[in-house]
């Protein structure tokens, strides 16, 4: 069997799939590579899977590629690396993967480099699915494939009633894009919808499935979180402020990276959503006062 066969059975993977050598210069990406990550093949053969395409990050928003690289560790020493990591999409939005790293070995048994194995991970449920049932063109914000602020307020309305009925407590984060207009006024919309389509991406990828992101208006999201505990809800948001922080666009031959402004706020027995909106909001504005990109909550 030809090589020709080995790649068409490869690129007929659901798995993204590519192969490094000892220097980890990708020297093979398959179709489901290119879908998961928006590279294609001719963008990343030949550059090392470091030089500003994929890079890994981990949960405490450790960059892979720097230190504690797996397909580095596997090139080494040989022994398969597993893990969760947030990887870079060419949109700019970090995307969850679970990947499985794996030394390649030639006839003699000589490690000749690596092959990595990556899927989206599947612990989120993705609330689009839900919107899509309920009209998606009503529910959806065009712009960014998150729910708009009508399903917002619809989530809000059913985080109310469930408070008051079972006590169980919701949480919410206000999401706000630091200096977004300077943005818009120095790359243009265009730009500046890409970097709103990149915010929304990372929100989506990155809460638990119980919560629903949201574009609330402009550059402001929300995010509401069921049954969260405000250590929960710190922990969320800090992740979301990280993992703004470290995505980023390719514009032009230059890099365009925003950060984020986050407000919380935790219900309490016995007030209204419209209670818990406004405090959170206080929360976002504190956090824009003391320095942006930062997280808020109260204590």
């Amino acid at each position: 069997m030809d090589e020709a066969f080995y790649k068409s059975l490869l690129d007929s993977m659901a798995d993204g799939v590519y192969f490094v050598d000892m220097e980890r210069r990708i020297t093979f990406w398959n179709k489901a590579a290119e879908r998961i990550t928006g590279y294609t093949a001719q963008e990343v053969l030949g550059k090392s899977c470091a030089d500003n395409i994929l890079r890994h990050v981990d949960e405490s928003g450790r960059e892979l590629c720097v230190e504690g690289c797996p397909l580095a560790a596997v090139v080494q020493d040989g022994r398969m690396r597993e893990a969760r990591v947030y990887m870079h999409h060419k949109l700019g939005h970090r995307t969850p993967v679970d990947v499985r790293a794996t030394a390649m070995r030639d006839v003699a048994g000589k490690i000749v480099g690596a092959v990595e194995i990556f899927h989206t991970a599947s612990e989120r449920i993705n609330v689009l699915d839900e919107i899509e049932k309920l009209r998606k063109e009503v529910l959806t914000d065009p712009l960014t494939g998150v729910g708009n602020r009508r399903y917002a307020e619809m989530r809000l309305e059913e985080c109310e009633k469930d408070e008051k009925e079972y006590g169980v407590p919701y949480g919410i984060l206000f999401v706000d894009i630091d200096h977004f207009k300077a943005v818009n006024d120095t790359w243009g919309h265009g730009v500046g919808d890409k970097v709103l389509r990149m915010v929304a991406g990372v929100l989506d990828g990155a809460v638990r499935s119980l919560d629903t992101p949201c574009r609330w208006g402009g550059e402001e999201f929300v995010v509401l979180c069921r049954n969260i505990s405000q250590e929960g809800l710190r922990a969320l948001g800090e992740r979301l402020r990280m993992l703004v922080e470290k995505s980023w666009l390719d514009h032009q031959g230059e890099r365009i990276a925003v950060t984020a402004s986050i407000g919380g706020a935790i219900s309490r027995p016995g007030e209204t959503s419209d209670d818990v909106v406004e405090r959170a909001d206080r929360q976002l504005y504190r956090s824009k006062a003391e320095g942006r990109n930062r997280l808020s909550l109260e204590e």
